[in-house]
C-alpha cells in the first residue's frame, strides 16, 4: 500500500508532465519547447524516485543512481538543444518552429 506522500509525489509528476506536454504542443519557439520537454522529462525522474522509495527493503540507491546519470546525461543534451538553437537563430533569426518549417519546401 502506497503512502500518502507518494500518492502526491505522482499527482504532482502527472501534473509537471501535463504541463510539459501542454508547453511542448502549443509554444512556436525552439526554446520553449526545449524547455517542456525537459520539464516532461523532471517529471518522469520525480515519478520514478517515488514510486523507488516505498521498494521493499527500503529506499532503492539503484533507482537514485539511474536519475543521477540520467539527468547528467539529459544536462549535457539540452545544453546541446540549446546551442543547436541559437545557432538556428543566428542563421534564420527566429526560433518559431512553424517559419522554420516553410524552410524545407
Amino acid at each position: 500500500m502506497m503512502s500518502l506522500a507518494v500518492i502526491y509525489y505522482i499527482f504532482f509528476s502527472a501534473l509537471l508532465f501535463i504541463l510539459g506536454a501542454y508547453c511542448l504542443a502549443t509554444r512556436k519557439s525552439l526554446i520553449k519547447q526545449i524547455i517542456g520537454l525537459e520539464v516532461m522529462v523532471n517529471a518522469a525522474h520525480l515519478n520514478f524516485v517515488a514510486i523507488a522509495s516505498k521498494a521493499p527493503g527500503g529506499i532503492d540507491p539503484y533507482a537514485q543512481t539511474f536519475i543521477l546519470l540520467s539527468l547528467g546525461v539529459g544536462a549535457s543534451v539540452v545544453a546541446l538543444a540549446l546551442l543547436l538553437s541559437v545557432q538556428v537563430y543566428r542563421v534564420y533569426r527566429t526560433t518559431d518552429i512553424s517559419k522554420l518549417k516553410k524552410l524545407r519546401r
